[in-house]
């Protein structure tokens, strides 16, 4: 048998150097001194002393509860609390039923690698999240992007669909932050009888009914086959829940292997998520201030020609800086300011795109927007 030219040590470190020649080399870092406009943690949630308190209390109550869930749901791990738990998301929500996930790349993986068989067809925005391409290059569904949020490519791409047809898309985008169109796209998927999937990550929490997300905002449930909500950002904790129909989920139990083949959550991960859902129906007022914060920046920065801000109404809000030195450079004056704001690079964005991502949160000040703005305005050239 012939001998590989290349140790793996060899090949590791070829990679390495070839992602640091685009200047797109990613590495940890810790800016937890920098004022907060970079994490998901919209409604503060992961730092919220109330919800910290609310968990511990719930849980010295179970002081018979093991430290780790001692399998997965289909051996050990199942318990009546989280069963309990994924009917209260599911009312919350307005859905039949839900199934928790360990964290939202896991439900999304889990999803779409189950549902696609041979013979079907999943169509996406070119925008959706690297969790979902994942899950769809393990099923052997046939798989066809369609340009962001363009419904006439949209439609051309079903018309040539075969075999099941499911639609993939996320509510609002997390690399730009703008709504998708789901009314129209809901439309398109019933005139062809496709299966409406929503990624609700960046929407819940955010939307002004109780941070729902955007198809219940639109009265779009039955319209919807599955919806994939995740915890980990407003709700600051961990974890994912699909929402869907019994079927659905009894079909997720035995096939998604994602979810059968892994430790389920501890008890303490679970009484997370219910503190922080019970959290989420007192919280209208962050809701609103969140959102007030929102346009103050948008408003702020919009008329300004220096500025190329990508259209968005959510927490995310997107300035293009072409290329990878040039946004990191911009990145390094703001942090320097005091702002912790990130760079997204090329590849994780297309070539051209590269942006500052600023994350808004309830918790930011009017004051503090003012500061990064003018903070961002004179570090762009």
């Amino acid at each position: 048998m012939p001998l590989s030219n290349f140790s793996a040590d060899q090949f590791l470190s070829s990679s390495l150097k070839k992602r640091q020649e685009q200047n797109a080399l990613r590495k940890l870092v810790n800016n937890n001194s920098l004022i907060d406009f970079c994490s998901n943690d919209y409604l503060g949630f992961a730092s919220s002393e109330e919800l910290k308190n609310a968990i511990s209390h719930e849980y010295s109550e179970r002081s018979s509860q093991l430290n780790g869930s001692t399998g997965s749901r289909l051996l050990a791990g199942n318990s009546e609390y989280v069963e309990l738990l994924e009917s209260k998301i599911a009312l919350f929500h307005n859905a039949e039923v839900g199934l928790i996930y360990n964290s939202g790349y896991d439900a999304n993986v889990g999803l779409f690698s189950a549902l696609g068989q041979k013979g079907d067809t999943i169509i996406y925005d070119e925008l959706i999240h690297a969790s979902v391409h994942d899950g769809m290059k393990l099923s052997s569904a046939s798989t066809y992007q369609f340009k962001h949020s363009n419904l006439a490519h949209l439609e051309e791409r079903l018309k040539m669909a075969e075999g099941i047809i499911y639609v993939a898309v996320e509510s609002v985008y997390s690399m730009d932050g703008d709504y998708a169109p789901l009314t129209e796209i809901a439309a398109l998927c019933k005139k062809y009888n496709a299966n409406f999937i929503v990624d609700e990550a960046h929407a819940t929490g955010i939307t002004m009914n109780l941070g729902k997300g955007r198809v219940q905002e639109l009265g779009l449930e039955k319209e919807v086959f599955a919806r994939v909500h995740t915890f980990g950002k407003a709700l600051g904790c961990h974890g994912a829940i699909v929402l869907g129909s019994n079927l659905l989920r009894d079909f997720l139990i035995n096939y998604s292997r994602a979810f059968i083949y892994t430790t389920a959550l501890p008890v303490k991960s679970l009484i997370a998520i219910n503190q922080s859902y019970l959290l989420l129906q007192q919280s209208e007022k962050g809701i609103q201030n969140l959102n007030h914060l929102i346009h103050y920046f948008k408003n702020t920065l919009e008329n300004n020609t220096k500025i190329n801000l990508i259209e968005s109404s959510s927490p995310i809000q997107c300035i293009v800086v072409g290329g990878n030195f040039e946004v990191k450079e911009v990145a390094l004056k703001i942090q320097n300011g005091g702002f912790d704001v990130r760079p997204i690079l090329n590849p994780t964005v297309p070539k051209g795109k590269e942006r500052l991502r600023i994350c808004i949160h309830s918790f930011n000040t009017f004051q503090q927007i003012e500061n990064l703005t003018k903070t961002i305005i004179s570090s762009i050239k």
